[in-house]
């Protein structure tokens, strides 16, 4: 356990000093990894659909605000989507520019989420995203997570109705709109991955906050047990077919990957716990102290050991009259 404290201390250490570097090197590698995605699974412009696009794109994004990643990434999925379809196109901007409103409106600050959750949807762990946000965010961040999880379904139920779509080309113009408003809105199992997620932050958040000891442990534990709850619940009422190993086995992972956020973020003693009554002219306070786990990084010291200068040793030298005299 002192090991992993005295790296954690040499993490943050490292951090700290390099985060001018580290920073822009993070946002490129989000921004590539997400417009690789976007590419992979729609694709349908040529022009964009191309690995030195992506990379000077993702290099732009990493000297820019962090929520111009969000929009280069809009702009990308709206690219495509008009070479499949004008209709498409429409619709999918409508959407954005309705998220954009609720994400600027309420959880500006969590560009990461909104980027992060149809990533971790495509790694098959989308179940750490409702977790770690009722760790380290607020209730708020479930506006943040639910435009992640509505991208996530817009891309993969377009990809999925791209062939019934190009075959409707020569229909009316409202029967294309009205087959994509309706797939969106009636997509039960996006429904039900929104409630799940947003009852996990919540729950989390509220469990965490709690004075009780071990509160955020038990708080990853309840939000994973609520989530798969949620989410085999509405399967077996709406029929959103999804894999009741890949809900448990994604889950298990999620709640470690928890853990370790936990370890850097909530790091405490219970064992020296404290609990503190004062009071003022007006009020009582009872106060409850819980130390956090801190070491110190063992500092390497050098020491520099001079080896002497041997003298010579003196040695007689006569003179001419007669007299000894040294010389060295």
């Amino acid at each position: 356990m002192t090991s992993l404290l005295v790296a954690k201390q040499y993490i943050k250490k490292i951090y700290g000093k390099y985060e001018v570097y580290l920073v822009p090197l993070l946002k490129f590698l989000i921004s590539f990894i997400c417009f690789l995605l976007v590419n992979a699974n729609l694709g349908y412009m040529n022009k964009i659909n191309n690995i030195a696009i992506v990379l000077v794109l993702a290099l732009m994004c990493s000297f820019m605000p962090s929520n111009f990643v969000i929009i280069v990434a809009a702009a990308l999925v709206v690219a495509h989507l008009y070479a499949l379809s004008l209709e498409c196109a429409i619709v999918a901007l409508a959407i954005f520019l309705l998220m954009f409103l609720l994400y600027f409106r309420f959880s500006p600050k969590d560009m990461l989420v909104v980027v992060l959750t149809p990533i971790c949807f495509w790694l098959k762990i989308p179940y750490v995203i409702p977790i770690s946000m009722g760790l380290i965010g607020t209730p708020t961040s479930a506006v943040s997570t639910a435009c992640g999880v509505i991208v996530y379904y817009l891309i993969a139920y377009i990809r999925q109705s791209a062939t019934t779509l190009v075959s409707m080309e020569t229909e009316e113009v409202t029967a294309k709109f009205r087959y994509l408003i309706d797939g969106i809105l009636n997509n039960k199992g996006m429904i039900v991955t929104l409630v799940a997620f947003t009852a996990t932050i919540i729950l989390v958040y509220l469990l965490r906050r709690l004075s009780m000891d071990h509160s955020w442990t038990i708080a990853i534990i309840a939000g994973a047990l609520v989530n798969v709850m949620i989410l085999l619940v509405g399967d077996l009422m709406f029929d959103t077919n999804v894999s009741i190993a890949g809900i448990i086995i994604g889950t298990i992972v999620s709640a470690i990957i928890a853990v370790v956020i936990q370890f850097f973020e909530f790091n405490v003693d219970y064992s020296r716990t404290e609990k503190v009554q004062f009071e003022d002219d007006e009020y009582y306070y009872y106060v409850k102290a819980v130390p956090k786990v801190t070491v110190a990084t063992p500092e390497r010291k050098v020491k520099q050991i001079n080896s002497q200068k041997r003298t010579r040793p003196s040695q007689g030298v006569r003179t001419v009259d007669g007299r000894s005299s040294t010389k060295k």
